[in-house]
């Protein structure tokens, strides 16, 4: 059932007129997709280091079982998206955003009252995820692929740039109202900024330009019919189901491959103020070096975009890796020698590789499987995925434990960046040799 689309009708009731408009209705979504994201992974992810020291200090928690539910969380992410992608497919995200951001407040709001740890675990590592899953990433990366295919590079760009502005408000922020108010008054404040935020983005969510009477990347009739559409019908052409995705080797590179970059991001989002405490500086400081990557993590995805829409995703992946690399070694260097501007450089630079792998994931995803059966493909891809990124930052805070430093834990990061450039560069685009039942 995953990889049937069910077409709806040109004109679907509250759709966008059909009628040409002056502004692409895609450029609504990149907008929704920006904001989402910003929430989506703000409350998963960026918000958590603000909470790991008040929360382990008062309810008498390891670092390690603070960060369990945020493991966990990764696999419910990866258990949901397996019922979500093909829901997008089929349906479109309106009423997943509008249901997930009522399980996601509501988780948000009772993490004030925990008080034991499977309290923490439902809520944070279940509850929460699953209606972050159902307004983020998935939902909306799917759908822009759908809107966009010559200019899809920039606009998944662009909406992932909502990633990277909460870096840059919403870390800083929380620690502020950590600081202000408690972190369980913190909670309960964020939970009510999210739902008022989100409830109404959803209304702006559409599955697919055809179903109303447009066309991707905001080509005329008179474009397609002159042959401007060529390549956006050749990419829904030459889609890949799940089951045939699932046969193919790129599948399982290209997974891998993005599994392994990516950690440093879960693992960083969480460690990040308590390795700088650690090492003497402040909380603030900590906090800070959030913003400082995310900062060129924000404003370098549309130059990534870019460049992705001119060129080939697959090599441009390799960069992105070996930026990842490098910058964790810099950091480590830097803090372990008091060197700090090496060490801020090197946040720095973690930013600018952090900045590509949303836009490069997206488009190497779709340009390799098409856009038809796409959030039937990538929900498959994401128990494998996620299982690898899922276990860094537990790993991390085991290691911690039982060392009582995060050196050798962030090398390994780096090593795993090494691995995913040669992964990725192994891959080979699947070609279909009959059309899909």
């Amino acid at each position: 059932m995953a990889d049937t689309v069910i077409e709806a009708e040109p004109s679907a009731p509250g759709g966008p007129p059909r009628r040409r408009s002056p502004i692409y209705y895609g450029y609504w979504l990149v907008g929704a997709a920006f904001t989402a994201q910003f929430i989506s992974a703000g409350m998963q992810n960026y918000v958590i280091g603000a909470f790991l020291k008040p929360m382990t200090d008062e309810l008498d928690w390891t670092r390690s079982e603070f960060v369990l539910a945020r493991t966990i969380g990764q696999f419910v992410v990866a258990l949901t998206g397996l019922y979500i992608g093909g829901l997008v497919d089929r349906r479109g995200g309106k009423w997943l955003m509008r249901g997930g951001i009522c399980i996601l407040s509501a988780a948000m709001f009772g993490c004030a009252y925990v008080e034991e740890q499977w309290q923490w675990i439902l809520l944070n590592g279940v509850i929460l995820t699953v209606g972050a899953s159902m307004v983020g990433n998935l939902v909306v990366n799917v759908t822009l692929a759908k809107w966009f295919v010559e200019k899809r590079g920039r606009a998944a760009g662009l909406a992932a740039m909502g990633v990277s502005f909460a870096g840059i408000v919403i870390t800083p922020g929380t620690a502020e109202l950590v600081a202000i108010f408690g972190w369980r008054e913190a909670w309960q404040i964020l939970a009510v900024l999210a739902f008022i935020i989100i409830m109404p983005v959803s209304f702006i969510m559409r599955r697919a330009p055809e179903d109303h009477g447009l066309h991707p990347d905001g080509k005329s009739a008179e474009e397609v019919a002159a042959g401007g559409g060529a390549r956006a019908a050749a990419d829904f052409a030459s889609s890949v189901t799940r089951a045939e995705a699932l046969r193919t080797p790129a599948f399982y590179l290209i997974v891998l491959a993005f599994g392994l970059g990516a950690i440093s991001i879960g693992v960083m989002l969480v460690q990040t103020i308590p390795y700088m405490t650690d090492a003497g500086y402040s909380t603030t400081v900590g906090a800070a070096m959030i913003t400082v990557a995310s900062i060129p993590s924000m404003l370098l995805k549309p130059v990534w975009g870019y460049f992705i829409d001119k060129a080939d995703a697959q090599p441009l992946s390799v960069i992105g890796f070996a930026i990842s690399a490098i910058s964790m070694v810099l950091i480590v260097v830097g803090v372990r020698a008091g060197l700090s501007p090496l060490a801020f450089f090197g946040f720095f630079l973690l930013g600018c590789g952090w900045s590509g792998l949303i836009p490069l994931q997206e488009v190497v995803w779709a340009s390799f499987f098409g856009r038809r059966y796409l959030g039937a493909v990538r929900s498959a891809g994401l128990p494998f995925s996620l299982g690898i990124s899922a276990s860094a930052p537990l790993l991390a805070s085991f290691y911690f434990d039982r060392i009582g430093n995060y050196d050798g834990a962030f090398l390994a990061i780096a090593g795993c960046a090494v691995l995913a450039i040669i992964l990725i560069s192994m891959a080979k685009r699947p070609t279909r040799t009959a059309a899909p039942a």
